[in-house]
């Protein structure tokens, strides 16, 4: 391993023993900004860069080609991740292999865009409540868009997937939403610092205790809404709708519970798992997509106004709900989503762990055992595939003219492979339902910036956050 890993370009090392660890302290912006450093040097450097965090071995990618190559044959998430298993348990997400797939195999079909479609509605109606929401600060100067969307996020998602309204944007402080939020900073705490990480060291500091207390009523809330379907599928046996239909009554768990019971079925715990990581990864997947997207078409007013000019066609002028056929429709939002996306990913950074020694050019071989940093914030912004101008926000970069030719992990913000996420469309509908509510009834106006390279301070508390909770100020139309 030692041998292999010379051949690889090092960041100056600090400590010898200690590695890159005492380089990735300080806070949630301090650690995003060093793993930036690191995805820039690793482009510098061939796509290619390796590192030691103490005592484990780690290369961090952003090679397109390379990237390829190490998430269609590692399939195996790293140990790192074991630390997000405090709230989410064995979750297909995160699980080993030997658990991922046969779950993966009983989750695909609730994905079929015959079902997604019925979930429109529930996107729809949720929107138009953020946009309510929202009105009392149009005009009144900069306000921070995150607690919004973020409690949109998770009110569409506990309809669509539990079928529960827990409205979570009628109430400040809603105690499932804060739950979520802070089990997932306590858990990304624990990725990075290492004095953090040993199950027996932890106990001793006060996050332990907050982590129990957060976990606990994120688990009760879920376990008891399960135990509830379970007693109404039961009473309601003889009426099963085929999954496959699709049904606007039917939820992301009657599906996995009708699947599941084809196939052996899921104990109330798998299904507790599947359903929670399910719920956190749409989301937060969404609600940063949303704010990073907003906060973006505020600095270039010009991209924002052929967006609405795009909406104003399409909706001709009217304040409708959207349909599920006008989706297809918002090319340009689309396209503003995906350069979003693209320059601010929910989920910079895949981690696998090498389950052989994999080679991927006749110079480097990543030795088995190693972990495997898949930096998505990297190659999105790689030069060598975009271009001289990758940092700029450009959205018409995702013409069909202009990207047919990009290799395949050129653009990941859901990963790519037999692990991809399966809930790629499902955001993305959520999304422009959203987006196109409120951009045609309030203009966004955030500081402009003075070139096409737009400058937003990001941290990374496992999903990829703006420091100041998208800051923003809205004009109604």
């Amino acid at each position: 391993m030692y041998l292999l890993a010379k051949k690889v370009k090092t960041p100056k090392l600090l400590f010898p023993f200690f590695g890159i660890s005492f380089e990735v302290l300080g806070n949630t912006e301090a650690i995003m900004n060093k793993m930036k450093y690191y995805s820039d040097f690793s482009t510098s450097s061939g796509g290619v860069a390796c590192g030691w965090l103490g005592p484990l071995l780690y290369y961090l990618i952003t090679d397109a080609e390379k990237i390829e190559i190490v998430l269609q044959n590692n399939l195996e998430k790293d140990g790192l991740h074991r630390f997000i298993r405090v709230l989410v348990g064995n979750a297909s997400i995160f699980s080993k292999v030997s658990i991922w797939r046969p779950r993966r195999k009983i989750a695909v079909p609730a994905f079929s865009p015959k079902i997604l479609s019925e979930f429109v509605n529930v996107f729809s109606v949720q929107s138009e409540k953020l946009s309510n929401k929202l009105k009392p600060m149009a005009g009144a100067g900069n306000f921070k868009l995150w607690p919004y969307v973020n409690a949109y996020s998770l009110d569409a998602i506990m309809e669509t997937a539990i079928g529960v309204q827990i409205n979570a944007q009628d109430s400040q402080g809603n105690p499932i939403l804060r739950a979520l939020n802070e089990s997932l900073r306590l858990s990304s705490e624990r990725i990075f610092h290492l004095w953090l990480q040993p199950d027996w060291l932890y106990k001793f500091f006060p996050q332990y205790k907050q982590l129990l207390y957060h976990t606990k009523i994120v688990h009760d809330f879920t376990s008891e809404i399960i135990r509830k379907k379970r007693m109404d599928i039961n009473t309601n046996i003889g009426q099963k709708p085929d999954v496959v239909q699709g049904n606007s009554e039917t939820t992301f768990l009657d599906l996995l519970i009708r699947q599941s019971d084809l196939q052996g079925g899921y104990t109330d715990l798998e299904l507790r798992e599947e359903v929670l990581t399910f719920i956190i990864a749409a989301t937060d997947t969404s609600a940063t997509a949303m704010g990073f997207t907003l906060k973006l078409l505020g600095k270039y007013p010009e991209i924002q106004q052929r967006v609405f000019k795009e909406l104003d066609a399409v909706f001709e002028g009217s304040d409708r709900l959207l349909h599920k056929h006008d989706l297809a429709k918002l090319q340009y939002l689309e396209r503003v989503i995906k350069e979003t996306l693209r320059l601010f990913p929910s989920v910079p950074f895949v981690i696998r762990k090498a389950e052989y020694d994999t080679q991927l050019n006749e110079d480097i071989t990543l030795p088995k055992g190693a972990g495997i940093i898949c930096s998505i914030w990297g190659v999105h912004r790689n030069p060598t595939i975009w271009g001289p101008d990758a940092d700029c926000f450009d959205p018409d970069r995702f013409l069909p003219k202009r990207c047919k030719d990009l290799p395949a992990c050129a653009y990941i913000p859901f990963s790519f492979g037999p692990r991809n996420c399966l809930g790629y469309k499902y955001a993305m509908m959520s999304m422009k339902t959203a987006l196109s509510t409120l951009l045609r009834r309030y203009r966004v106006v955030g500081e402009p910036e003075a070139g096409p390279i737009p400058h937003i301070r990001v941290k990374l508390e496992v999903m990829l956050k703006a420091v100041d909770e998208y800051e923003v100020a809205i004009v109604e139309r």
